[in-house]
């Protein structure tokens, strides 16, 4: 007897005889299975090196699916390395600790580096395309968690949240009104970088009537928005100024003296990039001096390290680095990180290439 149910369901044959009665489902309509218990076992047995604590969800799949090795945990690296050099086959990092040259060097078998990051300057791509290594990040899933703080820190550094916050706690209200602050709304907002961030930015920002602008390497298509040649002539012309590229050679220190001035004393910079984007010690003495009117940071020059004058000044708001730092974001991260290296070593299509 066959029962074949309508599209939805999957085909099933049963057979009967007079000592068995068997059940067949078979998947007429590509419904996911798992892999074959072998491919399991395989993946088992692969070495993967993972750089630094980064997540626990993160860290407990690998060590699940894979031979896990917490490299921060050795205390002869150099030795761990030298012993395991011929097994480790994929290398885990993120915006911390990536593959540097010399990394990837002491691993001849190391075929792929699967970054928790969206940034790639803790990774030596040059080195990986001549080795042939493949190469991984986790574009997207962060994207709008970036972009909705780089919001929340435009509104709190304009806003003062952080300090009405404080101004509440220690009872000063009971003696007075909290003093007037600035609008957002309406603010003309310059973004260094127009990808997937900077975009989501720019989309958001709109929504509170914000003249958007930016600086990128050429000229975005099928934008409306105002494109600056340099990134003076940008500060020169927003209220607040935010850092959205990738950090490279080239963009390194891309704020600088020279641009924070343009921005001025009542611009405010926003930084959800990279710490070395800014030329930290001239940001500090700008803030100091009173040449810049505030600035929004979640990422530092020599992180954790955070430059102690800042802390005493009520027109900074500073974040310890947490743009992607929602347990649904950094999950979403971990799955593709997870997904790129068994991807790689089923021989299937990587889930985010970069080399």
């Amino acid at each position: 007897m066959q029962i074949n149910p309508k599209n939805s369901q999957p085909s099933i044959t049963l057979t009967c005889n007079s000592s068995a009665l068997l059940f067949t489902i078979t998947n007429q309509f590509n419904y996911p299975t798992n892999s074959p218990p072998t491919a399991a076992a395989e993946m088992e047995s692969i070495a993967v090196l993972m750089m630094c604590p980064m997540n626990n969800y993160l860290e407990h799949e690998l060590d699940k699916r894979f031979k896990l090795f917490r490299y921060w945990t050795q205390p002869h690296q150099r030795e761990f390395l030298s012993q395991h050099a011929e097994s480790i086959r994929a290398v885990v990092g993120n915006a911390a600790a990536g593959a540097d040259a010399d990394l990837i060097d002491a691993l001849p078998k190391l075929e792929i580096v699967s970054s928790f990051s969206v940034g790639l300057d803790k990774i030596d791509l040059i080195k990986c395309k001549e080795k042939g290594i493949r190469v991984t990040n986790t574009p997207d899933v962060l994207t709008d968690d970036v972009a909705n703080l780089a919001i929340g820190l435009m509104l709190s550094v304009l806003r003062r949240i952080c300090e009405c916050d404080k101004y509440v706690r220690k009872g000063a209200w009971k003696f007075g009104d909290f003093k007037l602050t600035t609008r957002f709304s309406g603010k003309t907002v310059g973004i260094i970088g127009l990808g997937r961030i900077g975009l989501a930015i720019a989309k958001r920002a709109e929504g509170f009537d914000c003249p958007i602008s930016y600086y990128s390497r050429s000229e975005k298509p099928n934008t409306n928005y105002k494109y600056h040649g340099s990134v003076t002539e940008l500060a020169s012309n927003c209220d607040i100024l935010v850092v959205a590229c990738a950090l490279t050679p080239e963009t390194t220190h891309i704020v600088n003296r020279e641009v924070i001035d343009a921005l001025g004393p009542k611009g405010v910079l926003i930084n959800i990039g990279r710490g070395p984007h800014v030329d930290e010690p001239e940001l500090v003495s700008a803030l100091l001096e009173g040449r810049l009117g505030g600035a929004g940071l979640d990422v530092f020059e020599k992180e954790p390290e955070v430059p102690g004058e800042l802390f005493g000044l009520d027109n900074v708001v500073l974040l310890p680095h947490v743009g992607s730092g929602t347990v649904e974001t950094r999950k979403d991260m971990a799955d593709v990180v997870l997904g790129n290296l068994e991807a790689h070593f089923a021989n299937k299509a990587l889930l985010t290439p970069v080399v």
